[in-house]
């Protein structure tokens, strides 16, 4: 049986999509490919990690492409091009509609840079979570892997890891230690979960 196949959708530098491709080779996605790289910013550094990685890459950029819902029409016509059985996102930074989430529904994931339903929804992306986590105070934050729907940061959990906030951390030390000892981590491994469920009700 085939392997699922896997798109992964990101805006910026691709640290995410970089750790799922090296799971990948190291054989640790055993039910899934990535298959695609699509990205809505031209000048994103994710695109040289794709080349290195000999993965095909498609750009849409959003700042040419002002129109979400023909952005969104061109992204479902290349997905269903490659034959996608799985939407990942990786710091994908354009909000998905209803009618895209509907499309793929139970076939998008995403990770979260925070312990969910904690510093999620609207406005908590990249920097801004670990901003928010620090001013809060709390000792402990992680990241979170979940199904994508129509409530932002809303899905469904697939795995959550935790990471001590230490003394003396700023934003960016922080998002750095929750990228190297959660998220790198446990996506691949939801990615690989979800694959095999996938595959199983073939």
């Amino acid at each position: 049986m085939e392997k699922v196949r896997i798109a992964i959708l990101c805006s910026g530098g691709g640290t995410n999509f970089q750790a799922v491709c090296n799971a990948q080779e190291a054989g640790l996605l055993p039910d899934g490919e990535v298959v695609l790289l699509i990205c809505d910013h031209a000048g994103a550094f994710v695109l040289k990690r794709a080349e290195r990685m000999g993965i095909p890459a498609v750009v849409i950029d959003r700042r040419e492409m002002k129109d979400r819902a023909a952005r969104e029409q061109k992204i479902i016509g290349t997905l269903k091009e490659y034959r996608v059985g799985l939407v990942v996102l990786a710091g994908f930074m354009s909000i998905l509609s209803p009618a895209f989430v509907k499309e793929y529904e139970n076939r998008i994931l995403n990770i979260h840079p925070a312990l969910l339903p904690a510093f999620g929804g609207e406005g908590f992306y990249g920097l801004h979570v670990h901003e928010a986590v620090l001013k809060a105070g709390v000792k402990v934050t992680g990241a979170t892997v979940h199904y994508v729907t129509a409530a932002c940061d809303g899905g469904p959990i697939i795995a959550q890891k935790a990471v001590e906030v230490k003394e003396g951390d700023t934003p960016e030390t922080l998002q750095k230690r929750v990228m190297r000892e959660a998220e790198w981590v446990i996506f691949p491994e939801a990615i690989q979960t979800v694959c095999k469920k996938i595959r199983g009700e073939k």
